[in-house]
């Protein structure tokens, strides 16, 4: 992930954007590339895989550059997050249901 960092800032350093790349500015960003990657589904199931792919990269491109303007390690938080959902929806209780936590009779942590 260090890696893909640090292509992403040499990237936006030859362009000069970095300027541009506010925390609000690179949220609303996830957001409208959040928003381009569901129009790949907007009249049915059926996508292009290539257009799913380049949307599913600028979401992900756009949370790297904001997590590493904020100073958050994603691995560390991402592997923190899972756990924290493994204790939020147990195997024995959760399995084979999209139940929300609080209708599964957990508490939240």
């Amino acid at each position: 992930m260090n890696e893909i960092i640090d292509i992403l800032r040499e990237f936006n350093q030859e362009r000069d954007w970095e300027k541009y790349h506010t925390p609000e500015n690179l949220a609303k960003s996830i957001a409208i590339e959040a928003g381009e990657l569901l129009e790949c589904f907007q009249w049915n199931s059926e996508y292009d895989k290539m257009a799913l792919s380049d949307e599913i990269a600028d979401v992900m491109l756009y949370c790297l550059m904001l997590s590493d303007k904020m100073g958050i390690d994603m691995k560390q938080e991402m592997l923190r997050k899972i756990k924290k959902n493994g204790e939020k929806y147990p195997v024995e209780q959760c399995r084979g249901s999209s139940a929300k936590y609080d209708e599964l009779g957990t508490e939240k942590p």
